[in-house]
């Protein structure tokens, strides 16, 4: 059996059905907006299409200077409403400070829910939330000596600080021979020296005997792949 299509006028009565169960006067189309719920001084607007778009969020934000009250109608996404592409959707809405309408299509009949009400965004707070965020991702700057990355970039290898620190223990072991990580550590990798060597995630290093550790043929190799980075740690 063909599968209907979709309409966005096929949102309408669902959506209407809402807000007129709480008492609201409903009208479609008034003034460009596609649909309008009053009740006393209240005033509602609903943008409805078919997809979460940039221009159905333009819509819904020109809709601000008239009310606060603002929501966009969508149909229920394919994808799970607990995946991160669902969490990142909600997280720009309530930015926007946009209200989010679902309309679901069952066999019993279309019906909408309210998932967001319009609400002021707390920025300051959302912050807080995502200090330890923050602070790892100036951990992970501070933890690089330049910028060895294309911005922008996809499918291509990420210089990380990890991986730099790595690059700059192999060089120094490199140049010294054997080593042990006090040494290293006075040479300035950093606090990380003793665990980079010991879980040796690249394959690069190697204990020769207690306490001391040397550079394997693997790492000699590998580390020439980062001109940059060679001369910057040897000179």
């Amino acid at each position: 059996m063909e599968k209907k299509k979709l309409y966005e006028a096929d949102l309408y009565e669902p959506v209407r059905r809402l807000f007129v169960r709480e008492g609201y006067e409903v009208n479609g189309e008034v003034k460009d907006c596609d649909l309008t719920a009053v009740k006393e001084e209240e005033l509602i607007i609903v943008e409805m299409k078919k997809n979460l778009t940039v221009e159905l969020l333009i819509q819904a934000a020109n809709r601000q200077k008239l009310t606060d009250l603002v929501f966009i109608a969508i149909p229920k996404p394919k994808y799970k409403m607990y995946s991160k592409k669902w969490h990142d959707m909600c997280h720009l809405l309530k930015r926007l400070e946009l209200g989010l309408i679902i309309v679901s299509f069952l066999k019993s009949g279309a019906k909408a829910e309210i998932i967001l009400s319009p609400a002021p965004f707390d920025r300051k707070r959302t912050m807080q939330m995502n200090k330890k965020k923050r602070l790892s991702l100036l951990t992970e700057i501070n933890g690089r000596s330049g910028d060895y990355n294309i911005g922008g970039s996809n499918k291509t290898k990420i210089m990380t600080a990890y991986k730099e620190n790595c690059i700059q223990i192999a060089c120094y072991l490199d140049r010294e021979g054997p080593t042990s990580p006090k040494t290293l550590r006075k040479m300035g990798t950093g606090e990380k020296t003793l665990s980079i060597l010991t879980q040796n995630y690249y394959g690069w290093f190697e204990k020769v005997s207690r306490g001391i550790y040397t550079i394997t043929e693997k790492g000699k190799e590998e580390i020439k792949q980062y001109p940059e980075l060679l001369k910057h740690y040897l000179n």
